[in-house]
């Protein structure tokens, strides 16, 4: 059967798979980081331990560390995993590239945190660059006869390799795109976008779940009577902070998760890391309250 080919505006108003619009409740945000790693691997060195081992092929490989015990340089790898830490934090994910989604309502602050995160991170690159020629000299006498000159690049090199961008982008309305397609396939795609997009929101929800659940966990865990364990101050705040998320996380006003919010916090209303330190029955009865929660609810 022929089919007409033309430009169709696909507005998917009936999707197959439910799947709720999102578009003016969240974004799509990107976060990229790269560093310089600073290792480089040795073929001559990793060829002396095969014959010192023995191996009759090569069982592994000699990285050398070009800058070991420089602080200055430690400091920005450090620092761009703590950046990724708190983007993953705030954000859920949505899809395999990388893309994370972003509620408006965590907008401003996500800005404002992350820019602080971009800017202190450039300030470490340029420190590290101002000293790397005496990082340099220190590195030659730290890897002996390791050490190669060849191995380091120039200052101007170096610094195109650290980057920190943040890009956004809208959450595209369920089938709002304009493609040349055949009228009999449109169904097809329909279908397609759909389920995608509704999958995408599922896995959102589902890293959010799992995220809550993991802290609940951990401090029924820490707040075992049967071991008094020490614990920090993060115990009780990495689930108020996960507590506070769930209602900037909620995009789609799901019931479930208000309830979720209201339940945590009646559960933990009051609670101080200090006051279940020294308090026995404190403690023993906000373990009973966290573990009916893990219990009462569906994660």
């Amino acid at each position: 059967m022929n089919q007409t080919v033309n430009e169709v505006v696909c507005n998917f108003t009936e999707p197959v798979v439910s799947a709720p619009s999102i578009s003016s409740s969240a974004m799509l945000v990107e976060l990229n980081i790269s560093v310089w790693t600073g290792r480089k691997f040795d073929k001559s060195v990793s060829a002396e331990i095969d014959v010192q081992k023995h191996t009759t092929t090569r069982a592994g490989n000699y990285h050398k560390k070009l800058f070991a015990d420089e602080p200055t340089f430690d400091a920005i790898g450090k620092y761009a995993g703590n950046a990724r830490t708190r983007h993953y934090f705030i954000t859920m994910p949505w899809s395999d590239s990388g893309v994370r989604l972003l509620t408006t309502s965590l907008f401003f602050d996500y800005e404002k945190e992350m820019t602080g995160y971009q800017h202190e991170f450039y300030r470490l690159v340029d420190l590290a660059l101002a000293d790397w020629d005496n990082m340099i000299v220190r590195s030659k006498v730290k890897l002996g006869t390791l050490f190669d000159p060849t191995d380091y690049p120039s200052k101007e090199d170096i610094k195109d390799k650290y980057r920190f961008s943040i890009r956004y982008s809208p959450v595209p309305e369920v089938g709002d795109f304009r493609v040349q397609i055949g009228n009999d396939a449109q169904q097809v795609l329909k279908e397609s976008y759909a389920k995608a997009y509704s999958d995408n929101l599922e896995l959102a929800y589902k890293d959010v779940w799992t995220r809550t659940h993991e802290a609940l966990k951990s401090m029924s865990s820490k707040l075992d009577g049967e071991k008094k364990q020490i614990f920090r101050d993060t115990l009780v705040s990495n689930v108020t902070e996960m507590v506070a998320l769930l209602d900037k996380f909620n995009v789609t006003d799901d019931p479930k998760m208000k309830q979720a919010k209201v339940k945590i916090e009646n559960a933990l209303l009051g609670i101080t890391p200090d006051a279940l330190r020294e308090d026995d029955d404190l403690r023993l009865d906000t373990k009973s309250k966290v573990d009916a929660l893990l219990k009462e609810m569906s994660w």
